[in-house]
């Protein structure tokens, strides 16, 4: 597993971001997460190479099947695919 970069605040369990470096929904999805202040771990797909990148692309398609981006995933048993903000406040605020 390739490592994510981690980002502290509250805990809330298990939540990790795979993301595109240049995706404004991504950004947004990003910048959320540092608004709520919590904590999480997040990874730019787009910059990986190789190996590396198909292994992540195997762990968002196991969340994701379409492989799009943001998909967020919440103490690996919910997935949130897309900028959903209410979705997202609601899970993370609980």
């Amino acid at each position: 597993m390739v490592d994510m970069t981690h980002i502290n605040g509250k805990e809330k369990g298990n939540i990790r971001l795979f993301a595109l470096s240049t995706c404004v929904w991504c950004k947004k999805t990003k910048k959320l997460l540092d608004t709520l202040h919590v904590a999480y771990d997040y990874i730019f797909v787009d910059l990986l190479d190789g190996e590396e990148k198909d292994g992540i692309i195997e762990e968002v398609k196991k969340w994701n099947p379409r492989c799009s981006f943001p998909t967020l995933v919440l103490n690996n048993k919910d997935s949130i695919v897309g900028f959903k903000e209410e979705l997202i406040r609601k899970k993370l605020e609980s």
